[in-house]
């Protein structure tokens, strides 16, 4: 069979004349085209090259923090208060996580037993608006992290981070404090000392697909900065007994709330500061205001008779009187500007360290009137009151003293004793400090110091000296505060019963107790301040409700401390310890 032949030539379409514009036209059309791929390219990888690098980073590049390991927080002796040990953070991608299948759904159901969370509860984190990440679970043991990647659930990721752990638990929470789940210090020393704790985080630049699995290292890594570490000044054995004392007055005697300080009389340290409530720094899922406050630095009260001594060694230090000048307290009440001010007894005539011994108002009354408002404004200020603690702590306040020029003449006499000012407990540890080192009032720390302060003098010696021996007569037989007494152990101290203030008049039937004291008396080693809130018992005042607390500190303190005993006795207590003025 023969093929046709076709006679292209004779086709009309060839036969046709085409302008030579049209063929031009198409080979610019293709020529511009070129220029502006080239153009678009040169665009690109040249001009606006750094934009699209960025873009491009935001899309699949990401800076993973490297946390640093936060520093530990030690005691006096090296005993761990907080420390960070390694943590599982449980995230998810939603859209990943199989919800629907019978298989997926029991996968999720031990998932929810792991976290310790009910599955509606899972399943509700799972139904995020946000469809590509969501925190499930936050700082989980590294142990059960471990269990819940063995899951192998599609869409469930964890992170490494690190949580504090608190060994000492409730005893030194209003010490160590707490983080949140970010790690940053949110309450006492993990506040105060958040920046050198925290140290610096590291960096690492990565390229992660779509899941967030991480496909490769870009650039070189910064690595992190651990914390450093911090010793306080605390004995956590100290800390702990003083603790728990306070916490068994507290509930023996129905009282509100309390709390107790012990200061290193020689060097200003801190060797405990505990407060009742408390609550748990590892479990803070109901914690309430009223366990949290720092009682004993936060809340300021009138302190009552613990403020005699300072008036009494004002009258001392002036000259004004010797521990051995009689002073008339007769009828037991004196009126001042048309105010009358009372004693508990009328004691007849006393000396000026029987007027300490027995708590007199109206005696340390009449020692205040002889003085200029001024000099007792000087004498408190220099002492710290009305003056915020130079202490690295969140929450120290100032209390009130109103400047002497204002002061009243009834005023005068009551700030004599402890009213129309207020201070807090560890303002008032602190202002003993004069009495125990020869009149100098030292500066009080919360971090152990090996360089003891010198002191700024504000008492001489001698007058240091005898309000030491007038404090221990009111510890003693016949005083305020024999309940005080423990054994082998000279103490020295006052005791106060305070009436609470409510708005611009004092409540009915509200007290406070106090015992602000030091031992051994002759070359003092420690002071121990400790206040009962609102005893609900029936028994009131400081030298029943507080002076047992202040005996055994004292006891069980001097005895870790290795200080031999200064003195064989028993100890001198009675059941109905005298009373002291309001």
């Amino acid at each position: 069979m023969s093929s046709r032949a076709v006679a292209y030539t004779s086709s009309p379409l060839l036969a046709a004349k085409t302008p030579v514009w049209r063929s031009k036209f198409i080979v610019a059309l293709v020529a511009l085209g070129f220029f502006a791929l080239a153009g678009r390219a040169a665009y690109v990888q040249v001009i606006g090259n750094d934009f699209f690098q960025r873009q491009g980073e935001v899309r699949f590049a990401r800076t993973l923090e490297l946390p640093a390991n936060r520093g530990r927080i030690l005691d006096r002796n090296g005993l761990i208060l907080a420390s960070s040990v390694p943590a599982a953070s449980i995230w998810a991608i939603p859209e990943d996580v199989d919800t629907d299948s019978g298989e997926g759904r029991e996968r999720l159901n031990k998932l929810a037993r792991l976290l310790d969370m009910p599955l509606p509860a899972l399943m509700g984190r799972l139904a995020n608006e946000d469809k590509t990440f969501v925190w499930i679970r936050r700082q989980l043991d590294w142990d059960v992290g471990q269990q819940v990647a063995a899951l192998n659930i599609k869409g469930i990721y964890q992170r490494k981070e690190y949580k504090r752990q608190y060994p000492e638990g409730e005893p030194a929470a209003h010490i160590v404090g707490f983080t949140n789940v970010e790690d940053h210090g949110q309450e006492g020393m993990e506040l105060a000392f958040d920046k050198e704790l925290a140290g610096k985080p590291g960096s690492r630049r990565v390229i992660k697909d779509r899941l967030g699995r991480v496909v490769e290292g870009v650039g070189a890594e910064v690595p992190p900065v651990n914390g450093r570490d911090m010793q306080l000044s605390i004995d956590s054995k100290v800390q702990f007994f003083a603790y728990q004392k306070l916490r068994d007055t507290v509930q023996l005697h129905k009282a509100k709330a309390g709390s107790v300080v012990v200061l290193d009389a020689r060097s200003g340290e801190v060797l405990a500061l505990a407060n009742y409530p408390s609550y748990s720094p590892d479990n803070r899922a109901k914690l309430t205001g009223e366990q949290l406050r720092n009682r004993a630095l936060t809340d300021v009260f009138e302190p009552g008779s613990t403020m005699k001594p300072i008036t009494i060694g004002l009258a001392l230090e002036s000259g004004r009187v010797r521990p051995d000048t009689l002073v008339d307290t007769t009828p037991g009440r004196i009126t001042i500007t048309g105010s009358t001010i009372n004693d508990t007894h009328n004691y007849g005539v006393l000396t000026v360290a029987g007027v300490v011994q027995k708590s007199s108002n109206v005696g340390t009354t009449k020692l205040a009137m002889q003085m200029p408002a001024q000099e007792m404004w000087e004498t408190f200020s220099a002492l710290g009151f009305g003056q915020k603690p130079a202490l690295t702590f969140p929450g120290a306040v100032s209390g009130r003293l109103r400047p002497y020029k204002s002061w009243r003449p009834i005023e005068q006499a009551t700030m004599s004793y402890g009213y129309g000012l207020s201070a807090s407990l560890f303002q008032m540890a602190r202002s003993y400090t004069v009495f125990a080192n020869d009149g100098r009032i030292i500066p009080a720390t919360m971090l152990k110091t090996d360089h003891p302060p010198a002191g700024v003098p504000v008492f001489s010696p001698r007058t240091a000296n005898e309000v030491r021996k007038m404090l221990q007569m009111a510890a003693g037989p016949g005083g305020t505060g024999q309940k005080a007494q423990t054994v082998g152990y000279s103490v020295g101290g006052k005791s106060g019963t305070a009436r609470k203030q409510v708005g611009k008049s004092y409540a009915s039937g509200k007290y406070r107790a106090w015992f602000t004291g030091l031992a051994p008396v002759d070359n003092p080693r420690i002071i121990v301040a400790v206040m009962v809130d609102e005893p609900g018992d029936g028994v009131i005042y400081g030298g029943a409700v507080a002076a047992p607390v202040f005996s055994e500190v004292v006891q069980q303190t001097l005895r870790l401390m290795g200080v031999q005993p200064d003195m064989a006795v028993k100890p001198l207590i009675v059941a109905n310890p005298v009373e002291e003025s309001l």
